[in-house]
């Protein structure tokens, strides 16, 4: 049986899965009492745990869905049914590394006689062992990783780093991390942000319907849960709670201890861009009063935060007319103010992709139009209010609309996206 050694105090696994167990109140005793475990955890918390103890002791969830009459018993079913294929040692790992950051002195604490479960834990037996770094410490682990889909695969023969809960980052390879908890529906057009270790999403199109819908992505746990928002008066003049409209093709911006909603279509257009903010610590709605005159309404737009500011360029208004202007919002007098630029502007278009380099100069590369996509970069400097258009080398990607990009370090990285020809 494959076992894990670690490098900092304690036993090694899976004695130190078992401990963790018996601590938490999961030994498979007769003493175990499920309402202590409830009473001592977040509901939540109490049924991640629930799911990955039965993960490593019995393996995937293979009993009958239980009656919907018994709401406990179902909860915890789904919670243990989500988490698919799953190998035990990862489960074991994880329901340590959960009981650890709820409870940092558990093992001070634990008793020295370790309860193990009667039932016979399936270790993978035959798989290759190699050193990993979890929290600069290392131990070894199988380098096998569990897919959304339930099937397992195998990684390449490169370095495999754990960081955080359940995070498996294995070079030049994609892989789908074991996600669990309440799922948002699917959706496009949504907005996404990360604010530390979290990434929320908020509204989207489903199926031609706007969502309002507010969702976090716990990135240590890979944790899913919906975030029951509040919504505050606008006014003390006006202390009726304000409309925040279901929308999609918006952009979320992280703002200090806020998330920025800017824009995007609703079922009702407005003459102007709309924007609201979520507060992260009081979890409530309001409205962004601004100043000036605002950028007509539209979707599709790209916004970048440079500094206090953020820049929006193009999009589509609400009769699908395409934009290419560009408009800047200061985030500490909330007040608008168009660009005048000079130099040739990109064409307009919407769902292209932007970024900021040196906190001076805007890139935007492709984004589509009503009859075809784009390829293009465009750089806008800050300082000089001027519009060029560099020379790109090697393997150019292909034109395309609705991709995803990110900045690492000096590298600008584009992600899908798809062209109004080959139906990609």
């Amino acid at each position: 049986m494959a076992t894990m050694a670690r490098a900092n105090s304690g036993p090694a696994y899976p004695e130190r899965f078992y401990a963790a167990a018996s601590y938490a109140g999961f030994d498979g005793s007769p003493n175990s009492n499920t309402k202590d475990i409830a009473s001592r955890f977040s509901n939540d918390v109490a049924l991640i745990l629930y799911a990955l103890y039965q993960q490593a002791t019995v393996g995937p969830c293979t009993v009958p869905k239980p009656s919907s009459w018994s709401p406990v018993e179902h909860s915890k079913w789904k919670s243990w049914q989500q988490l698919g294929n799953m190998v035990s040692t990862e489960a074991m790992r994880l329901f340590v590394k959960i009981l650890e950051e709820e409870e940092p002195g558990w093992y001070s604490r634990a008793s020295n006689s370790v309860s193990e479960p009667v039932i016979d834990v399936q270790m993978n037996h035959n798989s290759n062992v190699e050193p990993i770094i979890e929290n600069r410490n290392s131990f070894a682990e199988t380098k096998i990783i569990s897919a959304e889909n339930g099937g397992l695969m195998e990684t390449q023969d490169k370095d495999v780093v754990s960081e955080g809960l359940g995070s498996i980052v294995v070079y030049d390879k994609w892989i789908s991390p074991p996600v669990i908890g309440q799922r948002p529906k699917a959706r496009y057009q949504h907005g996404a942000a990360v604010v530390q270790d979290k990434m929320y999403i908020y509204g989207g199109n489903h199926n031609g319907r706007y969502l309002n819908d507010l969702h976090v992505l716990d990135l240590r746990s890979w944790t899913w849960s919906k975030v029951e928002a509040k919504v505050v008066p606008k006014s003390v003049e006006s202390p009726s709670p304000v409309n925040i409209a279901p929308c999609a093709g918006h952009s979320l911006i992280p703002w200090e201890n806020k998330l920025l909603s800017i824009a995007g279509h609703t079922k009702v257009p407005s003459e102007t861009i709309q924007g609201k903010a979520f507060d992260l610590q009081t979890g409530t709605w309001s409205v962004l009063n601004t100043y000036g005159k605002a950028p007509v309404s539209r979707a599709g737009q790209s916004v970048t935060l440079v500094g206090t500011t953020l820049v929006i360029f193009g999009g589509q208004d609400a009769k699908r007319t395409l934009l290419n202007d560009l408009h800047i919002l200061n985030l500490e007098t909330m007040t608008w103010n168009e660009i005048d630029a000079v130099g040739a502007p990109p064409s307009p278009r919407a769902d292209h992709a932007a970024a900021i380099h040196a906190e001076r100069y805007l890139l935007v590369f492709g984004g589509g139009s009503h009859a075809t996509c784009f390829n293009d970069l465009h750089v806008f400097d800050l300082q000089a209010m001027e519009w060029s258009r560099p020379t790109q080398q090697g393997e150019i990607p292909t034109p395309r609309a609705g991709h995803a990009s990110v900045t690492v370090g000096e590298n600008w990285f584009i992600v899908g996206g798809g062209d109004n020809k080959s139906g990609k």
